[in-house]
């Protein structure tokens, strides 16, 4: 089903890339001949990156060095010298346009890894902390999987029935291209999907259900956008190769591996595959200890095993309600915990000793200054997220909507204003600093990068009518010439089936938004797609703005007599921060698909693909999940382990109230809020700060305290869990080697493994990030399958699993 070259000569020319221009044409590198020589040369040189030592690089074997390309050898070369050295060391600068791309076997995988992903993508949503599924999981066992199909499936055609078209159920070997295209699939559709949350509200706080066909459309329909925001920022993001996008760069680390090891594997190879899975295997029964039978191991309090029955020692020490000092967890949904936005395994150690000081901040001063010091003038409600009556009980907020969605004045006087806890007001203050934090430090951090891009862009148009990568002359870009560019039309009837969709909901009423204020999400989308994915594409951080796109929604509708539903906050929310987030997600991929030399309309396909698979399959994983765990969502029913808290929804649900109902204008002129717009100050001042600070003092590395990374650490609330950071934070310090040590003789391995045998770390990194995600993420799919899909069957208490208090902290109020 893949395109193939009439030519033949074409096909020869194109398996090879090197930079002779006047030998042949601008779109078509000529062929290089790789002597063995210069392979020997190579396999032993590890290149000039300071980060691996010479002496290190002598002593070890050849096969354990990183494999460079022999184009290193014309590092002066203006196609090579164009793309930054950590790329070069890393991606391929050859290509094969005869391998095959979108075959039978890369749609029966897809189907494989999609679908059981985005259902336990969808679910993870649900809970306070998870672990994504992996996508290093998928590309691992993908490649497995793609190398059996190979090697059984018959090569014989089929033919698609009352069509011309047939395919082979077998075309060859198992394809690096088919592998990407496979993982990419799997990125786009097997996640969670943030429509969910304003369906999941009106269903368990108002029984709003929506009809499911509308649901799943709405939830395609945003995604869908935001893939279509893409073809806005790619012309400034994309091909440009000074921005190395490192989550993309990491797997194509790991793509690259495997297609080595496919051609020529050797003993350091199966090496990695043995300590793959013997890692998944360890971590999934591992995590039945956790998450079902020892649920102590969660949350390790040791102050409260010293004073069970004392106050202060339990809320101290308490990782469940508490501060969480010298807290330590032993669960990896509580370790890893994307919600923290900086992946331990991917991420550099200064961004986790950012995110690590910000958590110091919010849990160990702000909450003891709050609970004992009187910090805020309300002292109930501390480490809750629901709103409060003034003398701390549940407010009844659904009471202040009458039956056509307005707002109930009498009950509001009944029940005066609404509260909230100091420390879920101050995640709100942080919220809104990060958000302007973010386009402050571009300001002053990338301004000039964003304006050299732009001023590309422009001398670009000038040669129109050629693509994209005709406008680049680095060695990636020359490449992918070879391929037909992803037509801008293509985007637009994307945009168009999801604008059609929308539109049709919102006609008929179904979605609790004014028309018009659509039109105000996709445009703030669209606004913030080239910054904030300037951000994610140099410094793997992306930055959640879900609170003040409810906010925005809030001021534009607080005059109006209708549509002042709660819900159409959650809508708005979902639709203006949803599309620039697939918007990065889409680019991401693409750019794994620049660095592998993907034809970019089977990228572009795949990626499509995913969320035809995936959105079904998150509705009925959302559907599972109301059936089965509503009291627990609602807070009817408490959870021993504050896995199932829904603090997640109940914010949702507050802020809609806050900001819809009351409405922005009412709300900030109560005492507790007056000073939340002063975050905007802060988050705009601070980078400017930390700017002449690190011109003033260059070798200070004040560059690396990103304010938009603190800002956004201390906007997490912490209330129902706060254990895990400690243990991140130890496990940052001994990161690729073991995770299940934490002590403080070991904190400085990580940087040890790193600096000094950096083949080591190189070499089992992502190994274990997929390992450990991977297990903990099949771990939860049978925990479901044995003990929730058909009966629901409880572990027995014991002294792991108290039924008082899995820390015993028994006077934890």
């Amino acid at each position: 089903m893949s395109p193939q070259p009439s030519d033949a000569a074409e096909i020869v020319g194109a398996k090879h890339a090197s930079a002779s221009p006047d030998a042949t044409p601008t779109n078509q590198p000529s062929p290089r001949s790789i002597d063995s020589d210069s392979e020997k040369h190579h396999s032993n040189d590890g290149g000039n990156d300071p980060a691996i030592p010479g002496d290190v690089r002598a002593k070890l074997p050849i096969e354990d060095e990183i494999e460079a390309d022999a184009d290193l050898e014309s590092e002066d070369d203006p196609e090579i010298s164009q793309i930054p050295p950590e790329v070069r060391r890393i991606v391929s600068l050859h290509d094969d346009v005869t391998l095959p791309t979108l075959t039978f076997r890369y749609f029966l995988l897809s189907v494989i890894f999609v679908i059981p992903g985005a259902f336990l993508s969808q679910m993870n949503s649900f809970r306070t902390t998870y672990a994504p599924y992996s996508v290093f999981f998928v590309q691992i066992a993908a490649n497995y999987v793609g190398l059996w199909l190979a090697r059984v499936l018959p090569e014989r055609p089929i033919r698609v029935p009352f069509t011309s078209w047939s395919f082979s159920l077998n075309p060859g070997p198992w394809s690096s291209k088919e592998h990407v295209l496979v993982t990419i699939t799997a990125a786009s559709g097997a996640t969670g999907n943030q429509g969910t949350t304003p369906i999941a509200v009106g269903e368990l706080y108002f029984n709003e259900r929506l009809h499911p066909a509308a649901a799943i459309f709405f939830m395609w329909a945003i995604d869908a956008t935001g893939y279509a925001f893409a073809a806005i920022a790619r012309q400034v993001l994309l091909y440009e190769p000074t921005y190395p996008w490192f989550q993309a760069l990491c797997q194509t680390a790991l793509f690259e591996t495997q297609n080595r090891q496919n051609k020529n594997p050797t003993p350091t190879a199966r090496k990695q595959m043995r300590v793959f899975w013997l890692v998944l295997l360890g971590i999934t029964l591992w995590q039945f200890l956790p998450e079902y039978v020892f649920p102590m191991l969660s949350s390790m309090a040791f102050l409260c095993w010293v004073a069970p029955h004392n106050p202060v020692a339990n809320f101290v020490g308490s990782g469940l309600g508490g501060m969480g000092f010298l807290n330590l967890s032993f669960d990896w949904a509580n370790i890893s915990n994307y919600n923290a936005g900086v992946p331990l395994f991917l991420s550099p150690w200064w961004s986790q000793v950012v995110l690590f000081a910000s958590f110091v901040m919010s849990c160990w001063v702000l909450l003891p200054a709050a609970k004992w010091g009187h910090l805020g003038s309300y002292s109930h409600c501390l480490m809750t997220n629901r709103a409060c009556t003034a003398d701390g009980d549940k407010y009844p907020v659904s009471s202040l909507i009458t039956s056509n969605s307005g707002f109930n004045q009498t009950a509001y006087e009944e029940n005066g204003p609404m509260y909230l806890g100091a420390h879920y007001l101050w995640s709100i203050f942080f919220d809104y600093a990060s958000y302007f934090s973010a386009y402050s430090w571009i300001v002053f951090f990338g301004a000039s990068k964003i304006r050299d891009a732009y001023r590309k862009f422009r001398a670009r148009q000038a040669n129109a009518g050629q693509g994209i990568n005709h406008q680049y002359t680095d060695r990636l870009n020359v490449l992918m010439r070879s391929y037909p560019e992803v037509p801008l039309w293509w985007y637009i009837v994307l945009f168009l089936a999801s604008f059609v969709s929308i539109m049709t909901i919102v006609g008929l009423d179904l979605l609790f938004i004014p028309w018009w204020t659509y039109f105000v999400a996709i445009a703030t989308g669209a606004i913030v797609v080239i910054p904030l994915g300037w951000l994610y594409a140099v410094s793997n951080f992306q930055l959640p703005i879900g609170t003040f796109n409810e906010l925005l929604y809030g001021t534009m509708v607080q005059n109006l007599s209708h549509h002042r539903n709660p819900i159409g906050a959650s809508v708005y929310g979902s639709i203006a921060g949803d599309a620039w987030y697939r918007a990065q997600y889409m680019l991401q991929d693409q750019k794994i698909g620049h660095y592998m030399h993907v034809p970019q309309r089977a990228v572009f396909f795949s990626q499509v693909f995913g969320i035809i698979l995936g959105v079904p399959t998150n509705y009925a994983a959302m559907r599972w999940i109301l059936d089965t765990k509503r009291d627990f969502l609602t807070g009817e029913v408490e959870d021993a382990a504050h896995i199932w808290t829904g603090q997640s929804i109940a914010g949702y649900l507050t802020m809609g109230v806050q900001y819809v109902i009351i409405g922005p204008t009412k709300l900030f002129q109560q005492e507790q809020w007056r000073p939340i717009p002063y975050a905007f100050l802060v988050g705009a001042a601070c980078p400017a700060i930390i700017y002449f600070l690190h011109r003033l003092f260059p070798r200070a590395k004040f560059h690396l305290w990103n304010t938009t990374i603190f800002f956004s650490g201390a906007s997490i609330f912490y209330g129902n869990v706060s254990t895990g950071y400690f243990s991140r934070f130890i496990g940052g310090f001994i990161e690729h080697t073991s995770r299940a040590i934490y002590s403080f003789l070991i904190p400085y391995l990580m940087y040890w493994a790193y600096r000094y045998r950096y083949q080591l770390w190189s070499k089992y990194n992502f190994i274990l990030a997929a390992a450990f995600d991977a297990g903990f993420n099949l771990n939860m799919l049978l925990i479901f399958l044995i003990f929730g899909s058909a009966k629901v069957i409880s572990m027995p208490n014991w002294w792991g699993n108290d039924a008082g208090n899995v820390e015993k902290c028994y006077a934890l109020d």
